[in-house]
Parts: C-alpha cells; sequence; structure tokens
C-alpha cells in the first residue's frame, strides 16, 4: 500500500502554482477525492512526466460529482501542494490530438527529426573539416605550381651552356 502524506511531503513542487495533468482516484470508504499527478508544465510550455507517484488529496469543496474516478483533470496547485483550481482536460487532449496526431506527427516521426537534428551538427563539423582540407590541397598545388613556374622561368633566361 502506498503511503500517499509521505509521498507528499517527499514531493517537492518544481515552482509555485503549476499546472498539473492529473488521473482522478476516489477512496470510496473515506469519501475522498485525490489526484494522482502524471505531468506538468514547465515555464517554457514543455511537459515533464512525474515518474514517482504523487497524490494529492482534493479538498472537499471541490464539486465531487464532477470528478468521476480515472478522469483526467489539468489542475492548477499552489506551492504547498494545494489544489487551486481543476478543469477537464478532454478539451486539452482533443487539440493534442488534432494539432499532432492527425497531421501525420507521430512519436516516431518526432524521434527521427530529433536524431537529424542531433546529426546535423556532426554532418556540418565533417563537410567543414572536409572543406579545410581540399582548400589545404589546393593552397599546396597551387604553391607547387608556382615553384614550378619560377623554376621554368628561371630555365628560360638562363643561358644555355
Amino acid at each position: 500500500m502506498i503511503n500517499y502524506e509521505a509521498a507528499i511531503i517527499n514531493y517537492q513542487f518544481p515552482i509555485t502554482l503549476m499546472l498539473y495533468l492529473a488521473k482522478v482516484q476516489k477512496k470510496e470508504i473515506l469519501g475522498e477525492i485525490s489526484l494522482q499527478l502524471l505531468a506538468y508544465q514547465n515555464s517554457d510550455e514543455t511537459w515533464a512526466m512525474l515518474f514517482e507517484e504523487t497524490v494529492l488529496t482534493v479538498p472537499p469543496d471541490f464539486a465531487q460529482n464532477v470528478l468521476n474516478e480515472g478522469v483526467l483533470v489539468l489542475a492548477d496547485i499552489g506551492e504547498n501542494g494545494e489544489v487551486l483550481k481543476m478543469r477537464s482536460a478532454t478539451n486539452w487532449v482533443l487539440q493534442l490530438v488534432d494539432r499532432y496526431l492527425t497531421t501525420g506527427i507521430t512519436p516516431d516521426f518526432l524521434q527521427l527529426e530529433a536524431e537529424k537534428a542531433e546529426e546535423w551538427p556532426q554532418s556540418l563539423t565533417l563537410q567543414s573539416q572536409a572543406l579545410s582540407r581540399r582548400f589545404i590541397e589546393v593552397e599546396a598545388r597551387r604553391e607547387q605550381i608556382q615553384t614550378l613556374e619560377a623554376k621554368l622561368q628561371k630555365t628560360k633566361f638562363e643561358p644555355a651552356a
């Protein structure tokens, strides 16, 4: 059995007043509703998963009939871990599906693009090194040609022995 109070005490909330994606849990025996925090929104609008189980009890003044077991919600949570505001995550999830999953942007596509982005600087470095090598080779050839031209000029103007 999970010690929910310990999970709340040990969890450090990253920033004051953050938006969390959470799943509603009901404890029928106690009549309590709690939220299992799943992910939180960073200040740069990206999201980070929470890998350790963190559960917060919902204050009794929230409308309990709206919160069914297993429903995903977006919750504003204060710095002390208090639930300040909640709303259904349905529309938010549907927007994500519409924006990313219906346009062919799949996790595999994103992974491939991330790999390409990581390889791009390496490719540029290799191309730059190849160009530098070619430049050095061309300069060496130019010096050889100048040396040969100078020898040729010198032999042209030297009297035949």
